[in-house]
């Protein structure tokens, strides 16, 4: 594989052939799609190669004490053949990197190869098309996050850091030092939490950044504009906190933070700059100076880094690698915003050539990424396949007239139909059940006797040519709904059809069309555990959020007895496609939105999948389908926690809600009532009335396609994203 180093000696930089990293317990190998070079740290170090000796002790002070302590030590011989031996090798770069998960070593439970993961190190996250990573050091990415958006991590765990450190509140006032990589961060961190942020930096361009990105007001340091937006923000008071994101040998930053700061206000070192404190500056507002030590709690510690040994949330609230995932969560939900700060991406094998720029001024960035080779092209392919979500289209037609009384036909009486459907059916007052079509004749017949159709026939034409019908059920085998619905639209019937509404991407778009081309959208699906009386109850003592919410779904199927036609994928889809839009549509009801992406995973063979599903407010919804789980458990279970409430619902038997106040429902009868009473009800109101149907039909449409991404998901391995047409 290939890998930037450097020659710390000479300076010389290189992208050399070197051994692939073995895949160790306790971590994974991770395969490189997008790495961020830091145009501060590794720049200075880039610099600092390229001087002579006497520079670079210059440089570095700490190294020279070193070096002198070995030669009283050791000898000036033994410490010169030491020091000359490590400057003389060659030295890794890079510190924040995204990639592919490519091997899973022992112990690791948490991700599978295929996954994306950001990582963190400058041991473990190089320029490298292969690194080694440790538990601790890489999270996975969340769903929708870009893999060069991804890269930015570490860089944003450094900042997010420095904020925590700040202990921002709200309503507060700060000043931030340097609006490089992560003054540009930090401004956008402290924005988001409530804090109104002045920026100082001397270049125009990164003041204009920084104020796109939410600063009230930037400046050059050296002018006036700085200390005059500080004194009218904070009526003449001062910043509560002061980040010094800064580097250089400059000590202006560290007295620029005394002359602005408030009384006992705190400075926060993020940045290597000069720190001669003015001492009576800094005693008379008995300033609080604090550090900032990298990504977090964690950082240099063996056992935490290598070893995998995590730090008790309780104990420490933000260590490293929550700080990665908090940030990336943040970018996934838009909060923060790092494409603005991508100045240049390069082919990982230009990277000599754009240090070289770099260095020499030639090109201006505050973020550059490499690119990694395998990758280029292909990635934005992978990342994110997409289901279309066709919007609905229809021209308003002429208002239905009401009537006293609706005539139904039935296509289709197999067991679901004959135990559901008609018996709620034929006892409904104001029903008329006219019409029953079916393959054989026997079934017809038999439907005919126990509910009391007027006509029993297995010529669909008859049912779609008489227009005395109101409405069409379609109650078939699931290969056969997308046609019959198709053709019960364009003949003008108001359409019931039991899930799935389409097997196919094409089968969701020919049924749009019918409604296009016919003015007809008279379409329900029978989706119905939103229409379930405990649920509905459940529901409304929880009330309305404010904040995202987190809904579990777990279902236990069971396994199909041999022969059952579930079983013919090939013919009739996957199980889940069959009927896992029950679920997606409850969760979906639930969070009063459609989903946004799909994730899904699944056991050998597809039987028992994990279906995570996202919201545009960055809600979740983890749907477990399980078919290996003991018959007497119950079959669903489902948990939605949000803005300090819970709810939850023990298998239409039971349901309950936590709060400040706790509501439990009465036990129900043995028999569970899952909606459908109350959903046909819904549907032979709206065809009586011609009122709005149930469930509007865009919901319909978007949990379908959730429902077909979920395939698509398990053959690529990657989110899926759910495509809004336009």
């Amino acid at each position: 594989m290939k890998q930037v180093v450097q020659n710390y000696k000479s300076g010389e930089l290189a992208v050399l052939d070197v051994p692939v990293p073995g895949c160790k317990p306790g971590g994974v190998l991770v395969r490189t799609v997008y790495s961020l070079i830091s145009t501060g740290t590794e720049m200075m170090k880039v610099s600092e190669a390229g001087m002579s000796m006497l520079g670079k002790a210059r440089s570095r002070p700490d190294q020279v004490a070193k070096v002198m302590q070995s030669v009283a030590t050791n000898g000036v011989p033994a410490t010169y053949r030491k020091v000359m031996g490590k400057l003389d090798s060659y030295t890794p770069l890079g510190y924040s990197l995204c990639g592919v998960v490519e091997q899973v070593g022992a112990g690791i439970d948490d991700v599978k190869v295929g996954d994306l993961v950001a990582c963190a190190g400058n041991e473990h996250a190089l320029h490298a098309e292969l690194n080694w990573v440790p538990r601790n050091l890489y999270v996975p990415v969340p769903d929708g996050l870009a893999p060069q958006h991804a890269a930015f991590g570490t860089v944003g765990s450094i900042a997010m850091q420095g904020v925590r450190q700040g202990e921002p509140q709200l309503g507060e006032v700060a000043l931030v030092i340097g609006l490089g990589l992560i003054g540009q961060l930090v401004v956008q961190l402290l924005a988001a939490s409530g804090v109104r942020v002045v920026g100082a930096d001397p270049d125009p361009a990164r003041c204009e950044l920084a104020e796109r990105l939410g600063a009230a007001a930037c400046g050059d340091p050296a002018s006036t504009a700085v200390e005059n937006a500080v004194a009218e923000l904070t009526d003449g008071h001062g910043v509560d906190q002061v980040y010094l994101a800064a580097g250089g040998g400059s000590n202006q930053p560290v007295e620029l933070a005394a002359k602005l700061a408030r009384d006992r206000g705190r400075v926060v070192d993020i940045g290597k700059c000069r720190l001669d404190l003015p001492w009576n500056a800094y005693y008379e507002k008995e300033l609080d100076v604090r550090f900032s030590r990298s990504y977090g709690p964690g950082r240099y510690d063996p056992s935490y880094e290598l070893e995998g040994r995590d730090y008790p949330i309780g104990y420490v609230r933000w260590t490293e690698r929550r700080n990665l995932a908090c940030f990336l969560d943040l970018a996934a939900r838009g909060k923060v915003d790092v494409e603005p700060l991508i100045s240049h991406v390069a082919d990982f094998d230009d990277a000599v050539e754009t240090y070289r720029r770099l260095k020499d001024g030639e090109l201006k960035a505050v973020t550059a990424l490499f690119r990694y080779p395998e990758q280029a092209g292909a990635t934005e392919e992978a990342e994110a396949p997409a289901v279309a979500v066709p919007a609905v289209r229809v021209k308003a037609g002429p208002a239905r007239a009401a009537r006293t009384s609706v005539k139904l036909a039935f296509v289709g009486a197999g067991n679901y139909a004959t135990s559901m459907l008609l018996p709620h059916l034929a006892q409904r007052e104001g029903v008329e059940l006219s019409t029953v079509v079916t393959t054989t004749s026997l079934s017809g017949a038999n439907a005919q006797r126990k509910f009391g159709f007027a006509k029993a026939t297995t010529d669909l034409d008859a049912v779609l040519g008489d227009e005395s019908i109101d409405a069409v059920f379609v109650v078939t085998r699931h290969s056969s709904h997308a046609d019959l619905t198709r053709q019960a639209l364009l003949a003008g019937k108001t359409v019931f059809v039991e899930k799935p509404l389409a097997l196919t991407e094409e089968e969701l778009a020919g049924v749009l069309a019918a409604v296009e081309e016919s003015g007809n959208d008279r379409l329900q699906v029978g989706f119905n555990r939103r229409f379930a009386p405990l649920l509905q109850e459940a529901r409304d003592h929880f009330g309305a959020r404010s904040g995202p919410a987190h809904l579990r779904y777990l279902v236990n199927a069971g396994r199909l007895a041999h022969g059952s036609w579930y079983l013919q994928q090939g013919s009739e889809g996957s199980r889940f496609v069959g009927e896992g839009g029950h679920f997606i549509d409850t969760a979906s009801w639930l969070l009063d939105a459609d989903p946004v992406s799909v994730y899904a995973t699944a056991t050998s063979g597809n039987e028992d999948l994990q279906v995570v599903l996202r919201y545009p407010d960055g809600s979740t919804a983890t749907i477990s389908y399980v078919t290996t789980g003991p018959s007497g458990f119950p079959k669903e279970t489902l948990d939605l926690v949000a803005d300090g409430r819970a709810l939850r619902l023990d298998d239409f038997v039971r349901a309950s809600v936590y709060g400040r106040k706790k509501w439990v429902s009465s036990r129900l009868p043995k028999a569970r009532d899952k909606g459908q009473n109350a959903e046909l009800a819904a549907f032979v109101k709206a065809v009586r009335t011609g009122g709005p149907m149930p469930t509007p039909l865009q919901s319909l449409v978007a949990t379908t396609a959730a429902t077909l991404a979920v395939q698509a998901g398990l053959a690529g391995g990657v989110p899926v994203t759910l495509a809004r047409s336009k």
